[in-house]
This record gives C-alpha cells, sequence and structure tokens, in this order.
C-alpha cells in the first residue's frame, strides 16, 4: 500500500488528506498547530506536532521509502523552500509543493520540488469555460495543449451520427465516452452509427480552444472545404500576441 506525508495542514494540506484517504490509511501529517493535529489525528496513520523547517524532526518522521510528500504551508515561502530542501536530501523522489504565484513556483521548482500546484489558478481555469457556456459542465486542464471536457451535444450535432458530425476533423475532438443528462455514469463509445441525443453528454479531450469553440450553441455544423467559416469560428477565441 502507498504512503504519503502531508507537511501543513492548510486548505489545500486538508484537501489532499480527503482525498488520498480514499485510496489509502498509510497517511502521515505534520504541523506545528496542536489544534489541527488534533482534529485530524484520527484519519491519518501518524499525526506528529512539529515544525518541518527542523531537519532534525523530518528525518525520524518521515521515511526515505515514501512514495511522496505534499508540502502546504500556505504563504511562508522561506519555510517551504527549507522543508524541500531538507526532503530532497533525504531521498525523497516525489515532493509535491503548493505555490501561490509563478515565482514561487520556480524557486520551489529549483530547491527541488518534483511538481508544483496553484491551486486557485487551476481551480480558476476549471470554473471559467464553464462560465463562459451553458453547454459545459465540467473541464479539466490537461497539459497546456490538452484537456478534458463534458459538454452536452450542441444543436449542430443532435440527430446526426457520429461519422457525420465528423468533430476529429472539424472541431479537433476525440470523443471519449458519454453518459445521459440524469446519469452518472459514462459509457464508451465506439459506434460511428450512433446518432447524437438532446440529453447527450459527451466526455471529448481536445485543444482548450477547440472544446470552447463546440461548446457554442451553433445551429449548423462549419464544412470541411470551408477556409473562411473555419477560421471564424475559431477567431473569437484566438489569443493576440503579446
Amino acid at each position: 500500500m502507498k504512503q504519503f506525508a502531508i507537511l501543513g495542514l492548510g486548505a489545500f494540506g486538508q484537501r489532499m488528506l480527503d482525498e488520498l484517504l480514499g485510496i489509502t490509511s498509510e497517511i502521515i501529517i505534520i504541523d506545528k498547530d496542536r489544534e489541527i493535529i488534533e482534529k485530524y489525528t484520527d484519519m491519518a496513520k501518524a499525526a506528529y506536532i512539529a515544525d518541518v523547517i527542523n531537519e532534525t524532526a523530518l528525518t525520524k518522521i518521515i521515511p526515505p521509502e515514501i512514495d511522496a510528500v505534499i508540502v502546504d504551508l500556505g504563504g511562508k515561502l522561506e519555510s517551504s523552500i527549507m522543508a524541500i530542501s531538507y526532503l530532497k536530501k533525504m531521498g525523497i523522489k516525489t515532493i509535491i509543493a503548493k505555490a501561490q504565484s509563478d515565482e514561487q513556483g520556480q524557486v520551489l521548482t529549483l530547491v527541488g520540488a518534483t511538481r508544483v500546484i496553484f491551486p486557485d489558478l487551476e481551480a480558476a481555469k476549471r470554473i471559467t469555460p464553464m462560465l463562459a457556456s451553458s453547454l459545459l459542465f465540467n473541464f479539466m486542464p490537461i497539459s497546456p495543449k490538452l484537456a478534458l471536457a463534458e459538454i452536452r451535444a450542441n444543436e449542430a450535432c443532435i440527430g446526426k451520427s457520429i461519422r457525420d458530425a465528423n468533430l476529429r476533423q472539424l472541431f479537433g475532438l476525440n470523443i471519449l465516452a458519454l453518459r445521459k443528462e440524469n446519469d452518472d455514469d459514462f459509457v464508451f463509445i465506439n459506434n460511428p452509427s450512433y446518432v447524437f441525443m438532446e440529453d447527450d453528454i459527451l466526455l471529448v479531450a481536445g485543444e482548450e480552444e477547440n472544446l470552447l469553440n463546440f461548446s457554442r450553441q451553433l445551429k449548423e455544423l462549419p464544412q470541411p472545404h470551408s477556409a473562411g467559416l473555419f477560421r471564424n469560428l475559431f477567431s473569437s477565441h484566438t489569443k493576440k500576441p503579446v
């Protein structure tokens, strides 16, 4: 069973604890705030009231073979730097750190963080596209060029088959699965003859701009031979060079 440690139980650290408990009980939590530790001590395998910038304490508490350590020390950049430096010195292979800005992220990466998380920024990136479209149910960036999204079939698709809608060619999107509006479970679709219906929610993968364009209420699908129309479809979301 995998084992994790969480240094600092801020909002991000607490959320990580909740999520990790779904896959393992082998979790070590460390925070210098006694009240916070006492609140979560029953949820973790081990809980310690300690200063995470104490190298001796970290060495005694965290086993070097641990799978990953999550660092959430709020806005205390200096403390995060010191804690991550100690963890790297201990040979911890995976160190995930929370940052509040790109500058903080760069510094934490330099001192040893293997992945930097920007909770506020990532939440904003997921929510903003959903605010921009009534057809978009969920949006998850995977990388700068790829995202997953739950999108209701737009008017231009309804009544057409997957083959005729041709979303891969017209929008650069791949349909992974679909569910009905009142269902929670997705089912994989590998039948090109399937005809889209009004209550279809599609799980699709593609570039962010392509997903946003498809989530617009189009009355008609663009035609492959109509380059001008295709360019106009994307123009409203194309970023201007800085």
